[in-house]
């Protein structure tokens, strides 16, 4: 049975974003009564703002890390994932097969992220299915998992992106024809996965997560809890990366001065 969003959780997504936005504004103008008061004071206004800002950032980074806590899973063997389970960086992706988007990142941007940083041990990419629109999108969330049960996630995940697909091109009989191209070993297992409660359960639980953290379209991606909305250009995920990587070596240091 095809899952859809509960009002609860869409009033949950609605609560995030609010709640993001008027952090944002708070910040803003945070920052501008410290300027405007020191202007009044007589005082250095650039010092002061930074002093804001950099209190700001600190929180900030303090989100950030509670994100990646809440959202990184490192669980040993986990199918949808890919690289080292204790990498410094995690990126999540919450995606839709038929978003075209998604298809984009998956064959332009994560072949480099994978050649660069996943194959050097510095970034781990964990996967969600976060289907939005509608039957076909959820059917093809399932069939991904399915052959994730049989070790070939990543070649079906390939496969689905390989080309924009929409609607009766994500028919389950088009999904088996994908997965034996993908290599899916045992074809009757994996049509009895694909409509298993156990695929549906795995596929409400990404979208719960995602509902959770406010995510309203795909893909979106975390690093390191930092959002990065879209199918960005790829330097704006090697930024991020490398931003993250950095961080986490700093924390490490700090926490090892601290013994």
């Amino acid at each position: 049975m095809p899952t859809s969003a509960s009002p609860t959780r869409k009033l949950a997504a609605i609560g995030a974003v609010i709640a993001l936005v008027v952090a944002v504004i708070a910040v803003a103008v945070a920052v501008g009564k410290a300027v405007e008061g020191s202007r009044d004071s007589g005082t250095d206004a650039p010092e002061a703002a930074a002093s804001v800002e950099s209190k700001d950032e600190s929180a900030q980074q303090k989100m950030f890390d509670d994100l990646a806590r809440q959202t990184s899973r490192r669980q040993d063997g986990d199918p949808l994932a890919v690289g080292k389970k204790d990498a410094p960086v995690v990126l999540v992706e919450y995606a839709d097969y038929q978003c075209s988007y998604c298809g984009k990142f998956t064959r332009e941007t994560q072949p480099e992220l994978v050649k660069k940083y996943v194959d050097a041990g510095t970034l781990r990419i964990e996967f969600r299915n976060f289907p939005v629109f509608g039957a076909p999108s959820e059917r093809a969330a399932r069939a991904s998992w399915a052959a994730g049960r049989q070790g070939k996630f990543w070649e079906m995940h390939a496969t689905l992106y390989a080309e924009t697909r929409k609607g009766d091109a994500l028919a389950e009989d088009k999904l088996v024809e994908m997965a034996r191209a993908s290599g899916v070993p045992d074809i009757e297992k994996f049509r009895t996965d694909l409509k298993s409660a156990d695929a549906e359960q795995a596929l409400k639980k990404d979208q719960e997560e995602g509902y959770q953290l406010g995510v309203q379209s795909t893909p979106s991606f975390l690093v390191n809890g930092r959002p990065v909305m879209g199918a960005q250009a790829t330097g704006v995920f090697t930024q991020a990366i490398e931003d993250a990587a950095a961080k986490a070596k700093a924390k490490g240091t700090e926490t090892g001065a601290g013994k």
